[in-house]
């Protein structure tokens, strides 16, 4: 008997053997492009049976994500492998990442023919926002040479290049491109920021062709930072009027970098290759990540004298290796202003992050909070943030620096005190810091005054352009608010507090209600609303009630002339209830959504804006 085990098993052996040997692994393959930094292919196992993908996926602790039931895979001859069955997640179930955010499950498909030498993964074009990883490699290490197009070139760069004076004139730039590397299925849109020093932060898209280009025109006041902000790590470029900025942005590096397994393997070259204005500059800014964020060791303090002492070693420290950039000289200057500027803005907002981090730590309420800030106030002294830090304000050239943005709406508190300082309130910063001003308050809908827009003679003529052309677009936009409808203005009425709420939503008892607290101010609750606009259309028969809540710190007019756009129902409450229903809901800023069901019960609330995808999820849920 024994022997006949013996035998058994070494049968069973020579069985498993061949099975064994057919089973190949490949660790960490590298891969083209990827539109998600959620997940990753750690190990690739091919066998006769399946083929199975080791995913490493990095997510906000406590968040869930999904891998769609439809995800496949499509290898480089055209053959899809639709997905089997999951391993340590189930498709089409929310996956729980855990507290260390990080977390590891396997994907089973059918296996692939013998000459796929890559494969394409993807959820599908079914899945809004699907996670989708192009061009993972079987059979080498190495991935296929990139196809440059004409004009992707990096260009030499002297290391003496001066800064030079930027273009004062109002006029169109235009940005184009490419995206290398391009899939069908990739993003359809590419997000830029203007960082003008009037408008301060504006965003806008271009729409990606199917051979991955991309163009769009944008008005500028004269020479212009920007940045492409739809790849983690931001790539610097500048707009100029009359002129052509081109950026053939290297998809596969950008995916390298923020890749957890190949970040440290050599770059596949440059992240973008820049031809237009200031070619050379951005290309530095864009190559080189000098990082000018000085608080990492300072939040470890608790008191203003401990955080500034870390604030400036840093700073000293960030100066030793600036200067070891090998970087030209035009270069080095912007990013001594963007290090000199961040050191003014880091001491200024110590007493609000000093604050943040003792409630946190301490778990403390709002009126706590309060008071320990204004204990930080009181002991924070009158030249805790030096003044000398903002020298290069009034030097035009330094306009070009990507911070010089935040530096206008930062230091116009104290331009009284800086002009007495420099013995002047002449020059680029007094201009640019008037023209920010007027264009705010046409931003918020209130037209410019007779005063005002005589005033604007004394501008320089780019900002004349600017702000004529703005104001009059605002008037013409009033004239066509006051023919609008769609939304309605509700009163309060004589009502306590204790009763407000109730009294506000008994109106619409019966109805799904979404409850947008929000105000006119907020940028991110502004960009929410519009992105709602489609979802709103689409779920229009389903009786939807959407309410808008603000406070007098939405100015009235600015309010009135706002809401025309947003649909729905609007209340703009006093101070006293604001504060009130603040407190009692522990609303912890704007925006924050309730969304209530036909019996009047809160089933749904967060501050700040959840995705299109979640506030359509959790409304259908109080609909049916």
């Amino acid at each position: 008997m024994r022997h006949t085990l013996i035998s058994i098993a070494c049968m069973l052996l020579c069985l498993c053997a061949p099975l064994k040997a057919k089973e190949k692994v490949i660790d960490r393959p590298p891969f083209c492009v990827r539109n998600t930094t959620s997940i990753e292919v750690s190990k690739v196992v091919l066998s006769d049976t399946a083929t199975v993908l080791h995913i490493y996926a990095k997510y906000h602790p406590k968040f869930w994500i999904k891998i769609a039931s439809s995800s496949y895979l499509k290898d480089n001859n055209g053959e899809t492998y639709p997905l089997r069955s999951g391993i340590g997640i189930t498709p089409d179930r929310e996956f729980w990442m855990p507290e260390s955010g990080e977390a590891e499950f396997q994907l089973v498909f059918p296996p692939l023919l013998a000459n796929a030498t890559s494969v394409n993964f993807s959820e599908g074009s079914e899945v809004e926002q699907g996670f989708s990883i192009w061009g993972i490699q079987l059979k080498s290490k190495k991935l296929p040479e990139l196809e440059l197009p004409e004009g992707a070139t990096v260009h030499p760069v002297d290391k003496n290049l001066e800064l030079p004076q930027p273009v004062s004139q109002y006029g169109t730039a235009t940005v184009k491109g490419k995206l290398l590397d391009y899939h069908p299925g990739m993003t359809k849109k590419i997000r830029f920021i203007l960082l003008d020093p009037i408008k301060s932060y504006t965003e806008f898209e271009a729409n990606v062709g199917e051979d991955g280009s991309f163009s769009t025109t944008l008005p500028v006041c004269g020479t212009t930072p920007a940045i492409c902000a739809s790849f983690g790590s931001p790539i610097y470029f500048y707009a100029e009027p009359g002129k052509t900025s081109e950026l053939f942005i290297n998809q596969r590096e950008l995916s390298r970098l923020q890749s957890k397994f190949h970040q440290n393997a050599k770059p596949y070259g440059p992240r973008v290759y820049i031809n237009g204005p200031l070619q050379e500059i951005a290309q530095e800014l864009s190559t080189h990540s000098f990082h000018t964020n000085l608080t990492e060791t300072a939040m470890e303090k608790e008191d203003l004298a401990s955080f500034k002492t870390a604030v400036l070693e840093t700073f000293a420290q960030k100066e030793k290796q600036l200067e070891a950039l090998p970087i030209c000289r035009a270069t080095r200057e912007l990013l001594h202003f963007e290090l000199d500027f961040n050191c003014y803005n880091a001491l200024m907002q110590a007493p609000s992050m000093l604050t943040q981090q003792y409630v946190e730590k301490n778990k403390l309420d709002r009126e706590a909070g309060y008071k320990y800030f204004e204990k930080l106030m009181q002991s924070k002294p009158a030249d805790y943030a030096p003044t000398n830090l903002l020298k290069s304000l009034n030097n035009a050239r330094l306009t070009q620096a990507p911070s010089y943005c935040l530096g206008i709406i930062y230091a116009s508190a104290i331009k009284d005190l800086l002009a007495k300082e420099w013995g002047t309130d002449k020059g680029v910063f007094f201009d640019t810091g008037r023209a920010a001003k007027l264009y705010r308050s046409i931003n918020e809908f209130v037209p410019l005054t007779a005063e005002q827009t005589a005033a604007l003679d004394s501008l320089p003529a780019a900002y004349k352009q600017l702000l004529t052309e703005a104001n009059n677009h605002l008037l013409q936009t009033i004239e066509a608010n006051k023919k609008k409808t769609g939304f309605n203005i509700n009163e309060v009425g004589e009502v306590s507090n204790e009763d407000l709420f109730a009294s506000i939503i008994s109106k619409f008892r019966g109805k799904p209600l979404l409850v947008d607290f929000w105000a006119t101010w907020c940028g991110p609750c502004r960009m929410a609303n519009k992105a709602m606009k489609p979802m709103k259309e689409q779920l229009k028969d389903k009786d939807i009630v959407y309410l808008y809540i603000t406070g007098e710190t939405s100015p009235l007019e600015t309010w009135k002339n706002m809401i025309p756009d947003i649909h729905g129902e609007h209340i703009r409450l006093t101070n006293e209830q604001w504060a009130y229903l603040n407190e009692h809901f522990q609303i912890k800023g704007v925006p924050t959504y309730f969304i209530i069901d036909r019996e009047g019960n809160i089933k749904f609330k967060q501050t700040g804006f959840p995705g299109v995808d979640k506030m359509k999820e959790e409304l259908l849920k109080v609909t049916d």
